[in-house]
Parts: structure tokens; C-alpha cells; sequence
């Protein structure tokens, strides 16, 4: 592990608009299967983490802290196979091309995109096992591109309109006005709705703030000028069936950033009560890849 101590490359700087960045982690391993994170979700306050990786294997571990309490380490890390329903590990790793989760209690809900797929079930925490049983997709799988399925699984506050509701957001599934498929899975706001598709970005990940509003990580590529991402905002009260929803830029970066492959978010509340937001890379299992932790203070 080695510390990222600034955001932006060769500037002490720590604002970028309402973000203040806190610090972040290059994270490296001997192990063969370390990488490719998808999604990662707290258990506690910032310290006890769960995920999956897109190669078909839970992730678990703690973020440890120094006195300011920035990231300093990665320690108890473990992963273990994505089991089917019976309990098995799936050697076919295209089955279980894991992309989101969300975390009820001792459920899980993960989202899998290659071949298109909600389930959920009792995970055990020790062991990093569950007997994953798929659910009614919420949007038509006619609609639901290859390698561009539920990209992001968000849960909504339980004191919020949507009263505790799981979220589904597709990667790069886009209606004939070429805006993206999600969905509200249950609860008074239940039904399909659109996220409005600003340039070239894809949506990679997604989680609801205090507020009652979605905050979605977002990723663009291509040769000429590598690889960005960005932070949106979706205002939750705009988030109804039927409607097309767009938001404001938290956050945009580039290259001149300590970014990469901008995979999995996580909003949560430290002992202050301030809501600190923490992303994590996919290095593709790439020698030009990183695996990195960047964690960000959120201004009210």
C-alpha cells in the first residue's frame, strides 16, 4: 500500500468545489484474484468494508485510519467466490460478472451485467458466502444492452420518500431518446425511470446521500485522452416513474488527478456526522491499471 496524499497531480490543493479530498490509497497485492472491484459498501463507519469484484469474488476488509482519519492501510483483507444457489462456486466467471450491491442487515443484493441479473440472499460475513436467488429484473431484459446491464444498486433512506427502496441503474441501457434505464425495485415509488446521458460518460456506481438524494459515479474513456470521471447528483424528489431525471456536477477530473478505472462509491456519515464519500478502482487486472481508494468530505 502506498498513500495518495493529493488529488490533483502536483498541487497541495484539498477543495474541488463542495468536496474536500481527505486521502486516498494505492493498493497492491501478491495475490493472483486481487482486483477488479466493483462495488464496496461499510458496515460501520468508515473501518469494516464488504464488496464484490466483476471477476466473480466477495471482498472484505478494514480501512484503517491515522489520527486525522485518513485512510493509512488495508488490513484483514479476504475474498472468496461468488456461490450460486445451491451454494457452489460458478467456474463460468461470465455467470457472475458482478457489478452492484447493496447491503440490508445480513442481505445482500448484487447486480450482475453479462448475463443480466438482480439476486439476493443471507450473507454470512465470516465465511464471505450466500445462496444468491435471482429476482424479477426491473426493467424488460429486452432493453438491457450486453456488457451494459445494472451497473449500480443503491438503497434510498428508510426515512425518505422512497422508504427504504433499492435502486437500479443500468450501465449504458438507453431508451430511444438516448437516456439510461433504471428503476425504483419497491416501495410507493416503485417503477422505471430515466437518467439523463451527459456526454460520454457511463454510469459505474451510485448511492443516496442524507438528503434523499442519488449521487452517481460516472467514467468516460477513450485513446486521445484516457480515462475521467464524475460525480452527478440526482435530486431525489425528481426521481419518479416515468420521469428523466438529470442533476448537477459534483465533481469532474482527468488525468492531471489521481484517478483510474473508476468503479465503486460509497456515501457514509463519520463520527462527526459529516458525509464522507469513498471511491474505488477496477484495474482490469492491467500492469497499466491501478487498484486505488480516494475519500472525499462532503460540504453541507
Amino acid at each position: 500500500m502506498s498513500l495518495i496524499e493529493n488529488f490533483k497531480i502536483g498541487s497541495s490543493e484539498t477543495t474541488f468545489g463542495r468536496l474536500a479530498f481527505v486521502g486516498g490509497l494505492e493498493m497492491t497485492s501478491s495475490g493472483a484474484d486481487f482486483g477488479a472491484f466493483s462495488a464496496l459498501r461499510f458496515l460501520d463507519s468508515g473501518s469494516q468494508f464488504l464488496g464484490v469484484a466483476d471477476t466473480g469474488f466477495w471482498f472484505a476488509g478494514r480501512v484503517e485510519r491515522d489520527a486525522l482519519g485518513k485512510p493509512s492501510n488495508i488490513s484483514d483483507f479476504r475474498m472468496n467466490a461468488v456461490q450460486n444457489i445451491d451454494g457452489s462456486e460458478d467456474d463460468q466467471k461470465w455467470h457472475t460478472d458482478a457489478e452492484g450491491m447493496v447491503l440490508v442487515g445480513d442481505r445482500v443484493t448484487a447486480s450482475f451485467e453479462r448475463v443480466h441479473r438482480i439476486a439476493s440472499g443471507t450473507f454470512d460475513f465470516e465465511r464471505l458466502t450466500t445462496k444468491l436467488k435471482s429476482e424479477r429484473l426491473p426493467v424488460p431484459e429486452v432493453e438491457l444492452r450486453n456488457n451494459r446491464g445494472f451497473e449500480t444498486l443503491a438503497l434510498s433512506p428508510a426515512d425518505s420518500p422512497f422508504a427504504g427502496a433499492r435502486v437500479a441503474v443500468t450501465e449504458k441501457s438507453l431508451n430511444k431518446k438516448g437516456d439510461i434505464f433504471a428503476a425504483v425495485m419497491e416501495g410507493p415509488k416503485k417503477g422505471v425511470f430515466f437518467v439523463a446521458r451527459n456526454g460520454e460518460f457511463d454510469i459505474t456506481d451510485g448511492d443516496f446521500l442524507p438528503s434523499g438524494d442519488l449521487l452517481l459515479l460516472e467514467r468516460s474513456f477513450n485513446m486521445a485522452n484516457g480515462v475521467a470521471m464524475r460525480l452527478r447528483i440526482i435530486p431525489g424528489d425528481k426521481i419518479e416513474p416515468g420521469a428523466t431525471v438529470d442533476g448537477d456536477i459534483l465533481l469532474e477530473a482527468n488525468m492531471a488527478y489521481q484517478i483510474d478505472n473508476m468503479e465503486a462509491l460509497d456515501a457514509w456519515q463519520d463520527a462527526e456526522g459529516a458525509t464522507r464519500i469513498t471511491l474505488m478502482s477496477d484495474d482490469n487486472h492491467s500492469i497499466l491499471q491501478r487498484n486505488i481508494l480516494l475519500e472525499f468530505k462532503l460540504a453541507d
